[in-house]
């Protein structure tokens, strides 16, 4: 018999892990089993489908159910739930959502990515009707026919963190009157305060009302309660993060880690044999730090799926770990992070100095430059970059992959003074804004 692989999730990690296998081993058959009714869907892009600028929301697919089925060889299954998995048996129960019925399948390897799920708390009122999540492509078809059909004046996003930012911008573009609501004292938590300042400051000049410190308590007659007052709202955006989808392999056995993901090995491997897990329902290892942390981005699913597929083949493959390293916008401001914070650092026990820096994405005289600020954390006795966060202009935020390959590669902040980054006017000054930082972080060592 030939060897079967189980995938649970036909998403980012699920279908690259199956993707990998098959390039490497056309003998092996390959059930993948998604729940939904899409596969390979770009769920960072719905905010940019509510926006506007992605007028079909069948453009988020980058492959098709049928395409994995004709050009692959993948036995893609939707509309099947995975109820259970036996682990000693080597078996999981299926459930046809279509059908009713539910049948066991046998596998030799099985790979878990089933992803994360939205944060949703049990506020009274979250299951109105006009407050909607956004994790799926059909959570973002229900927003957009509700925004539509209640000629959307007033929004409210609720969450500061990357996807309210983005569907804060998101509903800007449609003239509405947004409001961020998030609990906490700043908005992006990744950041530390002082450049989350930055992004408040910018959101207010793109016309977006920044509610901040107070939590939401409940939701009625369209309006958010707030512990210090209430705002009406035609919709409601939650946008209050992610945890891993990992309740499947919990009532397994199978060990959990940070977060309650999966605990994984630098194969992907977890604590059950021929058991693997990729993407956000997984944990990854902090490159500086060493300790596992949850990071559920698309760029970490797909490199940890090629791992997962590489060794699932009969291959040797290790994933190398990851510096938090992420990006987004708020209309014309992009906000840039990677490395470790100031918190993240004092959690880790590490010192640092600081070097920070007020510049301009392009010559100061070119037409089109704007202001950026690029903080830099160094370890005060070797310059070992330990992290650096960006908040600007067009053109500011894509400079953060520099600093990420340079903390991945173990440089110092001398080590950035001597780097031979390009320069024209039109795409940086004459000194790059990364590289003031680090000078004014050598300063402090």
């Amino acid at each position: 018999m030939s060897q079967r692989l189980v995938v649970i999730g036909g998403d980012a990690a699920g279908m690259a892990t199956a993707s990998q296998v098959r390039r490497m081993r056309p003998d092996v058959e390959i059930v993948a089993l998604e729940m939904g009714s899409r596969t390979s869907y770009a769920a960072c892009g719905i905010p940019y489908h509510v926006a506007g600028m992605v007028p079909d929301v069948e453009n988020l697919v980058a492959r098709t159910p049928e395409e994995f089925r004709s050009r692959q060889n993948i036995d893609v299954r939707l509309r099947s739930e995975v109820t259970g998995i036996d682990v000693a048996g080597g078996s999981v129960e299926v459930r046809d959502l279509d059908a009713g019925t539910t049948y066991t399948l046998g596998y030799d390897d099985l790979c878990i990515g089933t992803g994360a799920k939205a944060v949703r708390p049990p506020i009274p009122g979250i299951d109105a009707d006009w407050v909607h999540i956004v994790k799926t492509l059909d959570d973002s078809v229900a927003l957009l026919a509700r925004a539509s059909d209640a000629d959307v004046h007033r929004v409210v996003v609720v969450g500061g963190g990357y996807i309210g930012l983005e569907m804060a911008e998101a509903f800007v573009a449609w003239g509405a009157e947004v409001t961020v609501v998030d609990g906490a004292n700043q908005v992006m938590s990744t950041l530390d305060p002082d450049m989350a300042e930055l992004v408040r400051d910018a959101m207010v000049g793109h016309g977006i009302n920044v509610h901040l410190g107070a939590g939401v308590v409940g939701f009625e007659d369209h309006k958010v309660v707030l512990a210090d007052g209430e705002l009406a709202a035609d919709v409601v955006v939650l946008g209050m993060g992610v945890v891993p989808n990992t309740a499947l392999a919990a009532d397994a056995g199978i060990t959990l880690g940070h977060r309650r993901a999966i605990a994984v090995d630098a194969r992907q491997a977890t604590s059950a044999a021929n058991i693997w897990a990729a993407g956000d329902c997984a944990t990854s290892r902090h490159i500086l730090t060493g300790e596992d942390i949850h990071v559920a981005l698309g760029t970490v699913a797909n490199r940890q799926a090629r791992v997962a597929g590489v060794n699932i083949a009969g291959g040797d493959a290790t994933f190398g770990g990851v510096v938090g390293t992420a990006i987004t916008r708020v209309c014309t401001t992009e906000i840039a992070r990677t490395g470790l914070s100031e918190a993240e650092c004092a959690a880790a026990g590490l010192e640092f100095v600081v070097g920070k820096v007020e510049s301009r994405t392009r010559a100061h005289y070119y037409p089109g430059s704007s202001p950026m600020t690029v903080k830099v954390l160094a370890a005060p006795g070797t310059g070992r970059l330990l992290g650096c966060q960006i908040v600007g202009g067009e053109g500011a935020g894509k400079r953060i992959d520099t600093m990420a390959t340079a903390i991945t590669a173990g440089f110092g902040v001398r080590d950035m003074v001597d780097l031979d980054l390009a320069y024209a006017p039109p795409f940086s000054p004459v000194w790059d804004p990364v590289v003031l930082a680090s000078r004014q972080a050598i300063r402090h060592i």
